[in-house]
């Protein structure tokens, strides 16, 4: 994994130094050094830090979100309008027009992937920085940042309830499985539970109705089994830096669905009553390319067509 190392070695620096810090925070107020907790809470302030960094990326990823809810109807017309058309040119058609809306609306269906794809680098940076941290303890390797050699050592000699912060699930040791195996049931779960709460309150019933959405409940059940499968192999520390940003991802969802909700949803509908309850209106967004609610929530406006004025009748108007 040297290459890996190499790559992200900018990024292991950076969370390097940000749990060197954290631990120095606490130490400095009283906690050991050398304790298991003490790395556990200095985890959990990278976590944070790095989830606040992430916040505006998330406030995009929800206004894309709520776009393409309100772009459904438009897109169920473009799937009625190819439907049944295989040939190559008709799919091209549907495809570029599908990413006319979505630039002029400025979302992207890949929005969602967005937080987790970020993320993906800063998790593989602080499992190298703990999977490396025996041979740093060792000098067998260069100090990682701020994770000198004395850290690493500390870090080494640490444990929470016995266990070694680098131990995973495939160590030695009834234990270690045993917290292991609950921190990542644990990580599936909440992880589950995300997914599900959204797809449950946060989705309209077009959203609900797309074929895309079918790909959307099968990754429901797949991303906590291959997090479930894949956390065997993770160190301990890696297991708590998930377990404090599924958390953090699982109370922001739920606020952004009481306060935020898709429009169509069954949230949205519990905000109106709520909003119609304290005598409050509710704004909805706009969406470019023309959509059939913008004619029904138009002013009640006359349809009967101006008839045309004859030449004839124009003179004696005149006279």
């Amino acid at each position: 994994m040297e290459w890996m190392d190499k790559l992200l070695y900018p990024l292991q620096w950076v969370v390097a130094w940000i749990l060197a810090i954290f631990h120095e925070i606490f130490t400095a107020i009283g906690l050991p050094a050398a304790n298991g907790w003490t790395w556990v809470l200095s985890i959990a302030g990278l976590t944070l830090v790095i989830r606040a960094i992430l916040i505006p990326l998330f406030v995009y990823q929800i206004k894309s979100q709520r776009k393409m809810q309100l772009l459904q109807p438009q897109i169920q017309r473009l799937q009625a309008k190819y439907k049944g058309k295989k040939d190559q040119y008709s799919r091209q058609a549907m495809a570029e027009e599908q990413m006319s809306l979505f630039r002029d609306n400025k979302t992207s269906p890949w929005a969602s992937c967005l937080p987790l794809l970020v993320q993906m680098p800063i998790f593989f940076s602080l499992f190298r920085v703990i999977h490396n941290m025996p041979d740093v303890a060792s000098g067998k390797i260069d100090a990682i940042g701020g994770f000198t050699q004395t850290l690493a050592q500390q870090a080494e000699q640490s444990s929470v309830f016995g266990i070694s912060l680098s131990a995973t699930f495939m160590s030695d040791g009834f234990g270690v499985k045993l917290l292991t195996g609950v921190l990542i049931v644990i990580m599936a779960s909440t992880m589950f539970v995300t997914q599900k709460q959204m797809m449950a309150k946060n989705m309209s019933e077009s959203a609900m109705a797309n074929p895309m959405m079918q790909s959307q409940k099968m990754l429901l059940y797949v991303m906590p089994l291959v997090f479930g499968i894949g956390g065997i192999y993770f160190p301990l520390g890696v297991l708590f830096y998930w377990l404090v940003s599924n958390t953090w991802t699982m109370c922001q969802q739920a606020v952004v669905i009481h306060n935020m909700p898709a429009p169509g949803s069954k949230a949205e509908k519990e905000m109106l009553e709520r909003k119609a309850r304290k005598g409050k209106a509710v704004q909805q967004p706009e969406v470019k390319g023309g959509t059939d609610t913008a004619v029904e929530q138009a002013p009640n406006q006359s349809r009967q067509r101006q008839q045309p004025v004859s030449k004839n009748r124009k003179k004696n108007k005149k006279r």
